[in-house]
């Protein structure tokens, strides 16, 4: 008999198409879930606490926070207001980042992405800069949004891995190149996070929950891109996918 597959949580965006609103998951995404990590995608759609988080949590193995066009609204970490015409997604916030705690606290496995990983911070108290290209002493980040696909998403900058991190583990040395397409960074770091990973600037690239009783990991970039063309992306799902596993009951 086939192993089970872990049922894997992903929460949606909420974007309005049309006059309507819908829910909506990266097809990416998802089918890292499925092909990487060994899972079974489930959209959540972003309907905060209407949803009952702890009974949604009762029946998942493991969360993974996508990336998305949207900004976590700077109220969320009392940062300064946005500027005009910057996407926002409330209805994402009001999901993700209470069930980003309860996750953790259940000790269900949890992997952030991008979005998912500025999500993570600020569950835990942290805060971001909104423009990381206008602060002193860093890179600029962006893709060049005119380029093809395949050139945003290609090798921005090495990111320098902690000795002591778990991502060093499965990249077996200290070193990795990453894809960049953020402008937001962390500022502060969230409480009970541990640097995984920096850029070449210091920007914080990863981080892992401190005491998180299984899988906790957040990174800026995108490993979910093509992932089983790149050997630490598929590592980093398959570590993650082994840990959604264990959690089946």
């Amino acid at each position: 008999m086939a192993a089970a597959r872990p049922l894997i949580g992903i929460p949606a965006d909420r974007r309005m198409l049309g006059l309507h609103p819908f829910h909506v998951v990266g097809d990416k995404y998802a089918r890292a879930v499925l092909e990487a990590a060994g899972g079974l995608p489930l959209l959540i759609p972003a309907l905060a606490e209407e949803l009952g988080l702890d009974d949604l949590l009762d029946r998942l193995d493991g969360l993974m926070f996508t990336g998305s066009p949207s900004n976590v609204e700077p109220h969320r970490y009392s940062g300064p207001p946005s500027d005009p015409g910057t996407l926002h997604d409330p209805a994402r916030d009001a999901t993700t980042l209470p069930l980003i705690r309860k996750a953790v606290a259940s000790g269900i496995p949890v992997l952030g992405i991008c979005r998912g990983f500025q999500e993570m911070n600020v569950a835990f108290g942290g805060t971001l800069h909104q423009k990381v290209q206008e602060v002193d002493g860093k890179l600029d980040h962006r893709e060049d949004t005119k380029r093809e696909l395949d050139v945003q998403y290609g090798p921005a900058h090495e990111v320098i891995l902690d000795p002591r991190g778990s991502l060093y583990g499965l990249a077996g040395n200290d070193r990795i190149t990453v894809n960049s397409l953020h402008s937001q960074g962390i500022d502060r770091l969230g409480e009970g996070l541990s640097i995984e990973a920096r850029a070449p600037d210091g920007l914080v690239e990863a981080f892992r929950v401190e005491r998180a009783k299984t899988f906790a990991v957040a990174v800026q970039w995108h490993p979910e891109w093509k992932v089983m063309s790149n050997p630490f992306s598929r590592a980093l799902f398959a570590a993650f996918g082994a840990a959604a596993r264990a959690h089946i009951k």
